[in-house]
């Protein structure tokens, strides 16, 4: 059975609904599941001494370092501690480089959901123009390599972006990942462009309450594109569905078994 360790630092409890959702699904799929939890005054030395034993658990096919970390811990050291065969996460240098050398890697899990996601309404997006607006390591980027490696021409927007809208008016395929809530409306998108949202924003209500958005305007988005994602509900299930595809990968990767999923393109 292939097993996943999820290892949690502090209290935050975003991360703590994520993992819980993560140890719901394993169990769902039949993958063994391992929680670590760790205060969030936890040293640096302590941290890496756990991440070095789940190396070397051969229980354990995946391991995720449930992010972000605390202020204070060095997020790059932690990841880079972790046995690259075991980075579900797709973060370690090794597969970010292996990713943008179309080699094969681990491949972060919601740029690959994105990609599902974007194949699944069109097949076939070689020559597509393509913008991304974001440009972190845990999206933007990874997401751009997996685009320019299915042949589709590719933008990178971020906050330095010289007339944005503009740009994302061009895109066959706007994938937006900024952390702004619908800060994307209709004047951004092109008729008929397939729209991917990856953004998961709490909005505050007048009577206490809240509720989740996008980064795109969904109702704008959908009088106007082909395709959109809503959120909740869009691509943060697939981001859990590449986890657990990620970790079958790993797994069979180190008992050295024919791979049973198809690489993501």
């Amino acid at each position: 059975m292939p097993g996943l360790a999820t290892v949690l630092i502090g209290d935050d409890p975003a991360s703590r609904v994520y993992v819980r959702s993560k140890s719901r699904a394993c169990a769902a799929a039949g993958i063994a599941s391992f929680e670590f939890t760790k205060p969030p005054d936890a040293r640096l030395s302590d941290i890496l001494s756990l991440v070095e034993a789940l190396n070397r658990d051969e229980r354990v096919d995946g391991i995720l370092v449930q992010l972000p970390l605390p202020s204070g811990l060095d997020t790059r050291c932690v990841i880079a501690a972790l046995d690259p065969g075991k980075d579900v996460d797709g973060f370690h240098p090794v597969n970010i480089g292996r990713l943008w050398g179309g080699e094969t890697s681990l491949v972060p899990c919601t740029p690959q959901g994105c990609m599902i996601l974007l194949r699944h309404v069109l097949p076939d997006i070689a020559g597509a123009t393509a913008v991304v607006v974001g440009r972190s390591h845990i999206v933007g980027r990874p997401l751009a390599a997996l685009l320019v490696a299915a042949d589709c021409t590719v933008t990178l927007v971020h906050s330095k972006t010289r007339d944005p809208a503009a740009i994302c008016r061009h895109a066959d395929i706007l994938i937006a990942a900024i952390g702004r809530p619908q800060a994307i409306g209709d004047g951004w998108i092109k008729p008929g462009a397939i729209v991917i949202d990856v953004g998961i924003n709490r909005v505050a209500e007048p009577d206490g309450t809240a509720h989740l958005v996008g980064d795109v305007d969904f109702g704008a988005a959908s009088r106007i594109a082909a395709a959109v994602t809503p959120v909740p509900g869009g691509v943060g299930p697939m981001t859990i569905a590449c986890l657990l595809r990620n970790t079958v990968l790993a797994a069979c990767r180190r008992r050295g078994l024919p791979e049973p999923l198809a690489p993501i393109q």
